[in-house]
């Protein structure tokens, strides 16, 4: 049932104590930081771990809690999308509060890094293109059922073969294009880079480059194509019929381990919302 908003694993705890430090090192790996920015971006990462479990991990546990007792029963996909909709309320939160520290980090940046970030890009986007847009869509398709079925089964338990039978005929009727998902992602790239440009050119006051971050973090959670926008809401909707029917087709003993993961889930996010950093 809950595969559009879990996606944890036996590492939670470790995962996420080192978000901060494997933050880092991810955007260090499209950026490429120098000293001072590492300094800076090193203690904001810290600073935003400490709001997130403080502030937002007990909202966390709250909403998990609502999912266990949805679990022993049918659902229908408003109870799916509802749960996604709060996901993506967070997920708001969580970019108003990086913002400051993102455009304090922008004006630093300099021309020799802006351009590592666009060869980043284009390795990654090469990487996708190979992933994707050049699959068959016979094994697009295989792709997409396997990453279904993973996270699936690590919620209920392993599935029956009618009930990965009903999961791939699902997934082959989903509206899913993967060109135009690259399509929108080129876009947001192109966004990072005219907007870190227009700040760093234009040498432009931190109200100013925080105004512009906003903006592009805006676009990023809605896009400004409102072709694309129809498309998300439509695989949304799409989704939450999905993991309402593999839900309801699930046993009473699936069902119950689900319950049990979940609480799993809640007992690590309690440890970790009252562990000091």
């Amino acid at each position: 049932m809950f595969t559009l908003v879990l996606a944890s694993c036996s590492t939670i705890k470790i995962a996420y104590n080192n978000a901060a430090s494997v933050g880092y090192w991810w955007l260090d790996g499209y950026v490429d930081f120098n000293e001072a920015q590492t300094l800076q971006l090193r203690a904001d990462l810290a600073r935003l771990h400490a709001w997130h479990r403080a502030t937002e991990l007990p909202q966390y546990i709250e909403l998990l809690q609502q999912m266990e007792q949805l679990a022993p029963a049918d659902i229908g996909p408003e109870q799916v999308c509802a749960i996604a909709q709060e996901m993506r309320r967070h997920l708001g939160t969580l970019m108003a509060q990086i913002e400051p520290a993102a455009a304090a980090l922008a004006m630093t940046l300099t021309p020799e890094q802006l351009q590592g970030l666009e060869r980043k890009y284009t390795k990654t986007d090469a990487r996708y293109r190979k992933e994707w847009l050049s699959a068959t869509p016979a094994k697009q398709l295989e792709k997409r059922y396997k990453q279904w079925l993973e996270r699936t089964e690590m919620i209920y338990g392993r599935l029956d073969g009618a009930q990965k039978d009903r999961l791939r005929t699902q997934v082959a009727r989903s509206g899913f294009d993967a060109r135009i998902s690259y399509e929108e992602r080129l876009r947001r790239q192109q966004d990072a880079l005219q907007t870190l440009r227009q700040i760093t050119q234009a040498r432009l006051p931190e109200g100013e480059a925080r105004d512009l971050v906003h903006g592009y973090l805006e676009r990023t959670l809605d896009s400004p194509n409102p072709a694309y926008r129809a498309y998300q809401q439509a695989l949304l909707q799409e989704d939450c019929r999905s993991v309402a029917l593999t839900h309801n087709s699930t046993t009473p003993v699936q069902r119950d381990t689900a319950v049990q993961r979940l609480r799993t889930y809640e007992r690590d996010l309690v440890q970790l919302a009252v562990q000091q950093p």
